[in-house]
């Protein structure tokens, strides 16, 4: 099979599974693969402002927020803008709770509510080591995704209160709370539909259990070794953990570079 593009996930796949570095390895193989022609679109939770590093590597195209929100260059390929009124109802509430929300626009920002545990998600799901700004005018912006901090006690308040949401937890304090479905297959058809190409034509990385369907919906799906056991079930081929070169062993593998 002549594969035409590579979706990567960042986080646990593109950058080290314990210290968030991007590898010598992996720089490598992202700038073999557009030298061979190959597009390669990294697909995040993260929103963009968070995606400098990458981008670096020479990386156009990026599917953020989980698939809410794909941004190829300037032009913007697909967005899910949620509702204004549900959003200030869940911020609202959130607030009396003293729970942690998180808002994605092309930024990320938080509604100020602070504690140990939510400092500990921050860094081990995007590495961040300092609390994000509070945006006092969210509710008047395009948010492509809303994180609710919070273990299962907590969730269930919510979903009592508001049984018109989902709440997909991809992270042991971390849920997605969503009015309509996004996600990264989604985001993918979008991007191989701009690109003319072939869901069989594709190859997607990815370590959690929310890339799931983005490895189901591709040619070839790779699971990192660091990755959730329900991952690897679906995926073709479970290559070596993100801080042992993984993207670029599973590159040699499949003969691609």
């Amino acid at each position: 099979m002549d594969y035409k593009i590579v979706f990567l996930d960042v986080d646990g796949t593109m950058t080290h599974h314990e210290d968030g570095s991007i590898s010598t390895s992996t720089k490598d193989a992202i700038k073999r693969l557009k030298e061979i022609g190959i597009k390669v679109v990294a697909a995040t939770g993260r929103p963009l402002s968070m995606c400098n590093e990458i981008r670096e590597l020479g990386i156009e195209t990026f599917i953020t927020a989980n698939g809410g929100y794909v941004k190829h260059d300037q032009h913007v390929i697909h967005k899910v803008p949620l509702d204004k009124g549900y959003i200030q109802e869940v911020h609202d509430f959130a607030i009396s709770q003293n729970d942690g929300l998180a808002f994605i626009t092309e930024e990320f920002t938080m509604n100020g509510v602070k504690n140990i545990e939510i400092s500990k998600a921050l860094k081990e799901t995007l590495s961040l080591d300092a609390y994000p700004q509070v945006n006092s005018q969210i509710i008047h912006q395009e948010v492509y995704l809303t994180c609710l901090y919070a273990n299962d006690e907590t969730v269930e308040k919510y979903i009592h209160q508001f049984p018109h949401l989902s709440f997909k937890r991809w992270h042991p304090f971390v849920l997605n709370v969503l009015k309509e479905d996004v996600s990264k297959s989604l985001a993918i058809h979008k991007v191989l539909q701009y690109f003319e190409i072939d869901p069989s034509e594709a190859i997607a990385f990815g370590d959690g259990e929310n890339d799931i369907d983005m490895l189901e919906l591709v040619g070839l799906g790779i699971a990192m070794g660091n990755g959730h056991e329900n991952l690897k079930l679906v995926a073709d081929f479970v290559t070596k953990k993100s801080g042992e070169d993984g993207i670029e062993f599973a590159l040699k593998r499949f003969q691609i570079i």
